[in-house]
């Protein structure tokens, strides 16, 4: 017996043992994936972040500059020299729909390199218009603006000859001035008219120029402008606001799903552990060593089986079984009730 009962508990120690152990291997397997999952996971949301910042960057920010060379024309004269007109050019922005980006201030500047020769000196003050055309030939805007060389005594011209003499004679600089002139310093373009030639007329028969040039520069403010002169603070900015909000989309939708998952996982393995622990209970009951239950149901037969013998011995002897005895006790009692 003390053998039998020694086997029985190091059967049930050592499936005890099995089944914690499968268990630990279960858990630390779904460690490792949920692990994987999210280092995974936190790299691609990371990347997600950064192209939706440089999407957003590249859509919301417009082109700085846009430079055209400006080629002025003119009509000659026939009897004496000059120009009979004035010199005016038409600047095609782009062969395309649209060029600027709507709803963006920009100012459009005119630079004409003009030298320091005594007729522009003697010029003074001259008049430059420009017209906004789109592709239908629509006037969008004009204006006209006032500009001339900028002033210097002759005493300052002397000097600044003798200084850059050295210069001047290998050809590393030259004696002009670069005149820049504002046309527009607030336009947005029209998306039902969109810019795409500018005409340029001087209003003077006696202007002597090198080139002329026309930049359009985007006047940034807001967040256009921080995104454009602090890059780096921006794109931080920008990427942890795209980090927090998909962490916070993807943490709530984890713990949404996880928690549905949750329930059914534990009842799913309370529903199989109760199953486990009644296949181990059939099993330990139909175990060789366990001889307690095969000692009990024995037990039972064997008095089963004498009674049966004592039954059988009384009904040899003629001596009167309990079936015997209990119908004449029911025989008497009928008789005597008949009687009464």
């Amino acid at each position: 017996m003390l053998i039998t009962r020694l086997l029985g508990e190091i059967g049930k120690k050592w499936f005890n043992f099995r089944k914690t152990t499968r268990r630990s291997v279960e858990s630390a397997r779904d460690t490792v994936f949920r692990g994987g999952v999210v280092v995974i996971s936190t790299i691609f949301i990371v990347w997600l972040s950064i192209f939706l910042y440089t999407v957003f960057y590249y859509s919301y920010m417009p082109s700085m500059s846009y430079v055209r060379p400006v080629h002025l024309q003119f009509k000659s004269c026939d009897e004496q020299k000059g120009i009979c007109s004035f010199p005016q050019a038409h600047v095609q922005l782009t062969k395309k729909q649209q060029l600027l980006m709507v709803g963006q201030p920009y100012k459009v500047n005119l630079h004409l390199e003009m030298p320091e020769s005594p007729a522009n000196k003697e010029l003074g003050m001259f008049m430059v218009c420009a017209q906004l055309r789109s592709r239908d030939g629509y006037l969008v805007d004009h204006t006209c603006k006032s500009a001339m060389l900028h002033y210097r005594s002759t005493l300052l011209h002397t000097l600044t000859t003798l200084t850059f003499s050295p210069m001047m004679i290998f050809g590393n600089a030259e004696e002009k001035q670069d005149i820049g002139l504002e046309l527009f310093g607030n336009f947005e373009e029209d998306q039902s008219h969109p810019v795409t030639i500018i005409f340029i007329e001087i209003q003077s028969r006696h202007i002597e120029f090198y080139s002329a040039n026309l930049m359009i520069n985007a006047n940034l403010s807001g967040l256009r402008y921080w995104m454009f002169y602090w890059p780096i603070l921006s794109a931080c900015v920008g990427i942890g606001t795209n980090l927090f909000f998909i962490m916070l989309v993807c943490t709530l939708s984890y713990i949404h799903f996880g928690t549905e998952e949750e329930n059914t996982d534990e009842n799913f393995s309370y529903e199989k552990g109760e199953v486990e622990e009644d296949n181990d209970l059939k099993s330990d009951s139909s175990d060789p060593y366990d001889t307690s239950s095969q000692e009990d149901t024995l037990s039972v037969t064997d008095l089963k089986s004498e009674e049966k013998s004592i039954e059988g011995e009384k009904l040899v002897k003629g001596e009167p079984s309990y079936i015997q005895e209990i119908s004449t006790l029911i025989a008497e009692s009928s008789s005597g009730a008949l009687v009464k």
